[in-house]
C-alpha cells in the first residue's frame, strides 16, 4: 500500500498526529542502507555488462539489456532511461516483439518512480497493443499484469475510473490464470483507489476478499494484505472502529515478512504509524514512518517519498519540534514540484504546523492558498465555465476592430503567402537538385571502388591460376621428362654393369654413383610432388595435407601435429583446395626457415560452408607490426590467396610467444 495522505481521517489526524522525524544515529543507519543498495545494484549492473560481451542470443541479449536497464534505475535514473530506449530499439531491429513489451512494462516503472504518471501510462499503452497483437500464452500471461500497472499510474493521476476499471481487468486475468497472489495484489490496488475516493467500507471488503483467498490458496502473504486492507479502512471510519484496526494491524505483523514488495511494507508502516498517532504513541509512530520513507527512498518510489516527508513533519509538530517540521515541508515542497493534489495536502500542513507553532500570521496565509487550490480542484467545470465567458467577451470586444483590419491584412497576406510560397518553392527545387547531386556523387565513388576491387581480385585470381598452372606445368615436365630420363639412365648403368669387369674400387665407385643417382631421382620426384601432389588431385585436400605433415615429420626439421574435422565427405572445389594447400605450405616454410620452433599445430575444420585454418607454433614470434610493411616477413603471398578466396586472416604473435595464424572461408 503506497504512502498515502490520509486527507479524509483529519478527525483522525488531530487526535493523532502525523509522523516525525528520525533521530541522527537512525538516519544515518538509514543512508548507510541506502548507500549499501547502490553499491549492490552497481555490482549487479557490472556483472551484466560482462555477459553482454559475450555471445548470447538475441532474446538473452534482449532481457539481459533490459535488467541492465533495470539495475541502472537506483544508480543512474538518465543512464538507465536511455538504457531502456537502446533495449527496446535493439527488441524492434531483431522483431522481438515480445521482449520488446517486456522492456517497455520495465521502463514504466522508472517513468513512475520519476512522478509522470501520464508518461507511464502512453509507455504502458504501447505494451498493450503490443501483447493484443501476438496472442500467444506468454503474452496472455502477461496481460493482466500490465493492466495492474496501468491501474496504479491511474491512481496515481487521480483518474479513478480508469484505475477501477483495469483493476478489475487485471483481477479477471489472474483469476483465469489462478495466479492467486496477483489476484491478492490487485485487490490491494483496488482497496488504495477506494481509500483515495474515501470509500472506507469498500476497503474493507476488499480486505475480506483478500482474506477468503488467502485461506483457500494457504498463502501468507495474502493474509498479511488482507489484514492490512481491513485495518487501513477501519482506521478512516468512525472512532469506535479504531480499536478493530489496532486488532487488524496487529494481525498483519503476525505475517509481516521482509521479502514482501516494498510498496506493501510502506503500507504497513504507514497503517501502522497512523494508530500509533491515534493511540499517543509517538515513538512507535515515528519508527513506522521511518521505516515507510527508508524504503521509498531506497525504491526511488516517488509519490511514497512525498507522504512519508509529510507525515514526518506532522510527528515533529506534535513533539513541538515546529522548527524542523518545517525544513522537513520544505524538503516536500521541492520534492512535490506541481503536483496540484500533492500541493494541495502540503498548503494543509504548512496551515496547521504555524496555527499549532502560534505564527498566525503564516497559518492564514497558508489556509487561503489552501483553500484558492482546494476551490480550484473541486470546481474546474465552474472555472472552465468563467473562463469560456470571459474569453467569450473580450472576443466580442475585439471583434470590431478584427473586421476593420480584416480587409487590409488579407491583401497583404496574400502577397506575403505568394512570396513565401515562391521562396519555399525555389528553395525545396534547390534542395532536391543538390541532393540529387550528391547521390549520383557517392554513386560514382561506390562504382569505382567495387571496380577497382573487382580489378584487383581478377589480377590476383590471374597470377594464382598462372602460378599453379605453371607449377603443375614445371611438375608434368620433371615428372615425365627428366624423371624418366634418369630412370632410363640407371637402367642401362645396371645393364652395363653385368657386361663389365671391373677392379673393386671400381665396382665399389660404379655402385657410389648408381646410389647417387637413385638419390637424385627420389628429390626430383620429391619436388614434381610438392608442386603438385597426386593426393591432392585424387583423394582431396585432406589426404594432401596429412601426406605433407607427414612428410616434414620425416624430415625431423619440425613435428607437425595434423588434426582435421568434417573433411571426411570432401564438400572442397579443386581450385579451393589448391589455394587452402599452398597457403599451408608457405605457413609452414615460414616456420621452419623463421620462427626456430620445434613442434607445430595444423589444424583445418570444415562445419557447413563454413571453413577454418589454424597453424600455430611455438617458435619465437615476431612483432606482428612489420606485417604492414612493405618488407614484412613473407606473408604477402599467404594475404594474396586468403583475399582470393575472399577469407579472412587473423595473425597473433609475439617475442618469445610463437605464431598463431587463424584464417575463415566461406565455400
Amino acid at each position: 500500500m503506497e504512502a498515502q495522505v490520509f486527507g479524509r481521517g483529519r478527525r483522525i489526524l488531530r487526535k493523532g498526529g502525523y509522523f516525525g522525524h528520525m533521530r541522527k544515529p537512525l538516519l544515518s543507519l538509514l543512508l548507510a542502507v541506502l548507500a549499501l543498495g547502490v553499491a549492490a545494484q552497481q555490482q549487479k549492473a557490472d556483472s551484466v555488462e560482462k555477459i553482454l560481451q559475450g555471445n548470447l542470443s538475441l532474446h538473452d541479449r534482449a532481457i539481459k539489456m533490459k535488467d541492465l536497464a533495470m539495475y541502472y534505475e537506483i544508480v543512474d535514473a538518465k543512464k538507465s532511461a536511455r538504457l531502456y530506449e537502446e533495449a527496446f530499439e535493439f527488441t524492434k531491429r531483431n522483431k522481438l516483439a515480445y521482449e520488446g513489451a517486456v522492456v517497455l512494462q520495465n521502463k514504466s516503472f522508472l517513468i513512475t518512480s520519476l512522478g509522470d504518471y501520464g508518461g507511464a501510462v502512453k509507455v504502458l499503452d504501447s505494451v498493450v497493443s503490443i501483447l493484443d497483437g501476438l496472442k500467444t500464452p506468454k503474452s496472455d500471461s502477461m496481460m493482466p499484469k500490465v493492466y495492474q500497472v496501468l491501474s496504479v499510474n491511474y491512481r496515481y493521476g487521480n483518474d479513478f475510473k480508469k484505475a477501477i476499471e483495469y483493476t478489475i481487468l487485471s483481477i479477471a486475468g489472474f483469476e483465469k490464470l489462478k495466479m492467486y497472489l496477483m489476484v491478492i495484489h490487485s485487490y490491494y490496488n483496488l482497496n488504495n483507489i477506494y481509500k483515495d475516493m474515501d470509500e472506507p467500507e469498500k476497503q474493507v471488503e476488499c480486505g475480506d476478499k483478500t482474506l477468503a483467498i488467502a485461506k483457500e490458496w494457504g498463502g501468507r502473504e495474502g493474509f498479511f494484505l488482507g489484514w492490512l486492507i481491513k485495518a487501513y479502512g477501519h482506521s478512516a471510519m468512525k472512532e469506535s472502529d479504531i480499536k478493530k484496526a489496532v486488532v487488524e494491524r496487529d494481525s498483519a505483523l503476525s505475517y509481516y515478512d521482509s521479502a514482501y514488495s516494498p510498496r506493501e511494507l510502506i503500507g504497513y508502516h504507514l497503517v501502522s504509524g497512523l494508530l500509533y498517532m491515534n493511540t499517543n504513541e509517538l515513538d512507535k509512530a515515528r519508527a513506522d514512518f521511518s521505516r515507510s520513507l527508508a524504503l521509498a527512498e531506497r525504491g526511488k518510489d516517488h509519490y511514497s517519498v512525498i507522504q512519508s516527508r509529510l507525515q514526518l513533519s506532522r510527528v515533529l509538530a506534535r513533539q513541538k519540534k515546529f522548527a524542523e517540521a518545517e525544513k522537513e515541508l520544505q524538503s516536500t515542497e521541492a520534492e512535490i514540484g506541481t503536483e496540484q493534489v500533492q500541493r494541495k495536502n502540503l498548503l494543509d500542513y504548512y496551515t496547521r504546523l504555524y496555527e499549532e507553532w502560534g505564527k498566525y500570521k503564516l497559518a492564514l496565509e497558508y489556509y487561503g492558498k489552501f483553500q484558492v487550490l482546494k476551490d480550484s480542484s473541486a470546481s474546474v467545470e465552474n472555472k472552465k465555465y468563467l473562463s469560456e465567458m470571459a474569453t467569450r467577451y473580450e472576443t466580442e470586444k475585439k471583434e470590431a476592430e478584427i473586421k476593420a483590419q480584416k480587409a487590409l491584412l488579407q491583401k497583404k497576406d496574400i502577397v506575403n503567402y505568394a512570396l513565401v510560397a515562391s521562396v519555399v518553392v525555389i528553395l525545396v527545387i534547390s534542395l532536391l537538385i543538390f541532393r540529387t547531386y550528391k547521390q549520383r556523387q557517392v554513386l560514382q565513388r561506390q562504382r569505382i571502388s567495387e571496380l577497382e576491387t573487382e580489378k584487383q581480385l581478377t589480377a590476383t585470381e590471374s597470377v594464382l591460376k598462372g602460378e599453379e598452372q605453371e607449377r603443375i606445368r614445371l611438375a608434368q615436365d620433371l615428372h615425365d621428362g627428366l624423371g624418366g630420363m634418369l630412370s632410363g639412365i640407371k637402367y642401362s648403368l645396371n645393364t652395363v654393369k653385368g657386361n663389365l669387369v671391373m677392379t673393386p674400387d671400381n665396382a665399389q665407385a660404379f655402385d657410389r654413383s648408381l646410389d647417387m643417382l637413385d638419390s637424385s631421382i627420389k628429390e626430383m620426384r620429391r619436388v614434381a610432388h610438392n608442386m603438385m601432389p597426386e593426393n591432392l588431385v585424387k583423394f582431396g585436400l585432406d589426404s594432401a595435407l596429412r601426406d605433407f605433415c607427414g612428410e616434414i615429420n620425416q624430415t625431423g626439421v619440425l613435428q607437425v601435429n595434423y588434426q582435421s574435422f568434417g573433411l571426411e565427405g570432401g564438400g572442397v572445389d579443386q581450385t579451393t583446395a589448391i589455394t587452402i594447400y599452398r597457403i599451408v605450405q608457405e605457413l609452414i616454410n615460414n616456420t621452419i626457415k623463421h620462427a626456430g620452433a620445434k613442434t607445430a599445430i595444423v589444424q583445418v575444420a570444415k562445419a557447413g560452408d563454413h571453413l577454418s585454418v589454424t597453424v600455430e607454433d611455438d617458435g619465437k614470434g615476431f612483432d606482428t607490426a612489420v606485417l604492414g610493411q612493405p618488407k614484412g616477413i613473407g606473408l604477402n603471398n599467404i594475404q594474396n590467396r586468403v583475399e582470393f578466396l575472399k577469407g579472412k586472416m587473423d595473425v597473433r604473435s609475439g617475442d618469445g610467444k610463437g605464431t598463431s595464424v587463424l584464417i575463415e572461408i566461406s565455400l
